[in-house]
């Protein structure tokens, strides 16, 4: 006989979490080298120290440029046109670095969502496997199950065709 040991509960969502944690690492460690400085900047970018120094820079610039520092001479006067060019092409290259890290991680996801799929449709199979034994079992032991429509129909495979021409219905 067959003695089958089943992993504890722990050991189990351990391997899960290490599977699901290596998906993320393995395709960090595939990133190109444009992929990790966009990664590195949106990082960088996202925080309050970023928020702040832009604004005291800002600040700075107005306050240099109205003239209210005798000591040093305007080179930027209102409307502050040199200003509003340098926050224009900030705000473009933060927008690009944001949708480089965004499209990575995107794909990142679609292939996660592939995956999840993938362990999805195998343990359907599986439990509908298990469902089918136990109604043998069932029989075995005398207990008619043929009139339950809800055993029955959990005994039918998945239509994935079916689903997935639904999902392109719906787009």
């Amino acid at each position: 006989m067959n003695t089958y040991k089943q992993p504890s509960g722990h050991d189990r969502v351990s391997q899960r979490r290490k599977v699901i944690s290596s998906f993320k690492a393995r395709a960090n460690e595939k990133r190109s080298l444009v992929d990790k400085i966009a990664d590195g900047l949106t990082a960088s970018f996202g925080t309050i120290l970023f928020l702040v120094l832009n604004a005291v820079f800002f600040a700075v610039w107005i306050v240099w440029n109205m003239g209210l520092v005798p000591e040093f001479s305007v080179i930027d006067p209102f409307p502050f046109g040199l200003l509003t060019m340098v926050v224009s092409l900030e705000a473009i290259f933060l927008a690009i670095i944001v949708l480089i890290s965004q499209n990575r991680e995107s794909k990142i996801a679609e292939l996660r969502q592939e995956f999840e799929l993938y362990v999805n449709t195998y343990a359907e199979s599986e439990i509908t496997k298990l469902i089918y034994l136990q109604t043998l079992l069932l029989e075995k032991n005398g207990i008619d199950i043929s009139d339950d429509m809800e055993v029955q129909g959990m005994l039918k495979s998945l239509e994935s065709d079916v689903i997935q021409e639904e999902l392109k219905r719906q787009l």
